[in-house]
């Protein structure tokens, strides 16, 4: 449903939220590490979410990633989807044709309408917090 790089963001947004409650900051290739992706689509990835304020970032040896406990319940999923793919994933043909409207729809324009209209309502309602808070209680994972 979502792009590889969004994909790849969620999942090192998690990770690096899940170590930010624990106080840590974590490097790239440990995010890389514990969500199996490649290193510099992954490193391009978080940089973007760096440049947006979602992850915060500190250099040298005693730096890495981290997201600041306190904007973790602030920060909802559409930020991050919207941060890296903009809102393609609410506009446009589910079939990909150039022009799909209420006015000349394709055959599955008015069953994306409300798989989207519950998707953003879903990633409007997730935050971070509640995500990486998954992940550390062993409710959920990253990776097989």
């Amino acid at each position: 449903m979502f792009s590889k790089a969004t994909e790849y963001g969620i999942k090192a947004i998690i990770y690096i939220a899940s170590q930010s409650m624990l106080e840590r900051r974590v490097k790239i290739g440990e995010v890389v590490e514990h969500i199996d992706s490649p290193v510099a689509f992954t490193a391009k990835i978080v940089g973007a979410l760096v440049k947006v304020d979602i992850v915060q970032s500190i250099t040298g040896p005693y730096g890495g990633f981290y997201i600041d406990r306190q904007r973790m319940d602030q920060i909802k999923m559409i930020d991050i989807v919207s941060a890296i793919d903009g809102d393609s994933i609410f506009n446009g043909c589910g079939l990909g044709l150039k022009e799909c409207d209420a006015e000349q729809p394709c055959p599955m324009h008015y069953k994306f309408v409300q798989i989207r209209a519950d998707l953003k309502e879903m990633l409007n309602s997730t935050t971070i917090l509640e995500l990486a808070e998954g992940l550390k209680s062993g409710k959920s994972i990253l990776m097989r």
